[in-house]
């Protein structure tokens, strides 16, 4: 009788814990400022910036998510209208060089790297699983940050929404379902009200409860290290849990990623 309470027990505590949402971390050292794509402010580029330690730090711009093959010394125009000084172009199409230790070399200099839009799947082929994506781990070890835009926030998250090569009305693509994973255990969504995006996170994330899901407008992000969030910026930040209706925050809100809740302000607080 007694064998089988335990049984029970036991059954009973294993499905309700499978059950749980699983916890949401960011990088311990690092930082990862995560826009939701469109014109932001120079607010959100002076966070980047501070966070990388200084206009002249060595910054990498990565604009694989683009459309076109090659880049040039164009593409740097914006950052550096922002104020970046030490900029460096980084992209290939080519796996193979993506892993090869000649290409790495200016990510192991870099103290910021930056991923432009466009669409995520393009990154995932070139850079999951190869140094490229090992190196990128190793700068937010020692202390770096990592900021992406539009397709660029989307391919920090671990499951990789609307990756389709068809089309990015697509949510969940078999073929591109594996983000970077420097949020873990997340689905981040972008252009959210300005394209009217609002609800496409709900059935995604209902269908797997172990995941955050994130939404962010145009010209807003949020700023994560550790376990906490903060937002900043024009517009807005979706938040999704299975079950519950999404919420938003607002720009310095912030958020207890392991709760899953946003941080009350202190009571003295203004």
């Amino acid at each position: 009788m007694r064998r089988r309470l335990f049984l029970a027990f036991t059954i009973a505590f294993w499905g309700l814990t499978a059950s749980l949402p699983a916890a949401t971390h960011g990088p311990r050292n690092g930082w990862l400022v995560i826009i939701g794509g469109g014109e932001f402010g120079q607010e959100i580029w002076d966070r980047f910036f501070e966070l990388a330690g200084g206009m002249d730090q060595p910054i990498v711009v990565i604009p694989t998510a683009g459309d076109a093959d090659t880049y040039n010394d164009l593409s740097l125009a914006t950052i550096r209208r922002a104020g970046a000084t030490n900029v460096t172009l980084l992209h290939t199409r080519d796996r193979k060089v993506a892993d090869s230790e000649a290409f790495v070399e200016p990510l192991r200099k870099a103290r910021g790297v930056f991923f432009s839009g466009g669409r995520q799947w393009r990154l995932a082929d070139s850079y999951l699983g190869t140094r490229t994506e090992k190196e990128l781990r190793a700068l937010l070890d020692r202390g770096g940050v990592i900021a992406g835009s539009s397709a660029g926030a989307t391919i920090i998250g671990s499951l990789l929404v609307r990756g389709a090569v068809s089309g990015n009305e697509i949510m969940v693509s078999p073929d591109h379902t594996q983000g970077m994973a420097f949020l873990t255990d997340s689905a981040i969504d972008q252009h959210l009200i300005a394209r009217h995006r609002e609800k496409d996170l709900v059935p995604v994330i209902n269908k797997r409860p172990q995941l955050l899901g994130i939404g962010l407008d145009e010209r807003t992000a949020i700023v994560v290290h550790g376990d906490q969030f903060e937002v900043a910026g024009a517009s807005k930040v979706a938040i999704y849990t299975a079950g519950h209706p999404y919420y938003f925050l607002k720009a310095g809100d912030r958020f207890d990623l392991i709760k899953r809740e946003p941080i009350a302000p202190a009571a003295n607080a203004r």
